[in-house]
């Protein structure tokens, strides 16, 4: 099974950048979106053979989560269930008899981590989410993280420590996610490649230098190890300042 994983930044504006050339391309089993910004009848967009299941914002042109599927879900669920995050749009979660899959969009801390307490409280109300999904059956997850979980994962850690994606507190969540019996599947494959990012600004002519970051990810309970095939990072498709990434695993 292929899955991919794309924060669109603007789903309209990557439509006109030739989305659906791209998605009938990469021919996916799950495409999964992030930052859809949309609000509910403002696109009309839909693919022979897949079935879309769609989360938006209270606020306009603001967040937003998508999946198409080939595979009909057993049952599907928007939001983790804690009010104080489900008007962002976050999070999708459909139920297979073997997995869950969800698209998630986590907070940005913002500018001098002035949204870091909220991020804090979302990250520990994600994991308790998926942990509970864990209990019940394995969980693959993907997304926007906003987070470059070592410095391996981005250009230029130094000058961007403590900066939003990169603070202490944020990377420490991510170790404490994944030591909970999760798998950066990237990572897992790849251990040591450098230079492997998934956004980069617009400024400075970051992508054509390749100065990125690496926050863009599939996690997967560790319960699917032995499943996985590969991990890929789909640099050379443009449309939005992130690449989609694809996990192949066998199920």
């Amino acid at each position: 099974m292929k899955f991919v994983s794309w924060n669109v930044n603007g789903l309209r504006a990557v439509v006109g950048k030739d989305f659906a050339g791209i998605f009938e391309a990469i021919d996916a089993d799950f495409f999964c979106l992030q930052e859809t910004k949309l609000q509910e009848g403002q696109i009309d967009l839909s693919f022979p053979g897949y079935t879309s299941y769609w989360n938006y914002a209270d606020k306009k042109g603001y967040s937003g989560t998508a999946i198409f599927t080939k595979h009909e879900p057993l049952s599907v669920k928007y939001g983790i269930g804690v009010d104080v995050h489900d008007h962002e749009g976050r999070v999708v979660t459909l139920e297979y008899d073997k997995f869950f899959i969800i698209t998630v969009y986590t907070p940005n801390s913002q500018d001098e981590l002035k949204r870091l307490d909220y991020r804090m409280s979302w990250e520990e109300d994600f994991l308790a989410y998926i942990k509970k999904l864990d209990a019940q059956k394995p969980v693959i997850f993907c997304g926007d993280l906003n987070v470059a979980h070592e410095e391996i994962d981005l250009k230029n850690p130094k000058t961007n420590h403590e900066n939003p994606g990169f603070s202490d507190a944020e990377r420490e969540r991510m170790t404490i996610l994944l030591n909970s019996g999760f798998v950066d599947t990237f990572r897992y494959f790849y251990p040591d490649k450098t230079d492997a990012y998934s956004w980069w600004s617009y400024r400075m002519r970051a992508r054509e230098k390749n100065v990125g970051w690496r926050i863009d990810y599939f996690i997967v309970s560790e319960a699917l190890k032995d499943s996985l095939r590969d991990a890929k990072i789909l640099c050379d498709v443009y449309g939005s300042d992130h690449c989609p990434v694809e996990l192949d695993i066998e199920i």
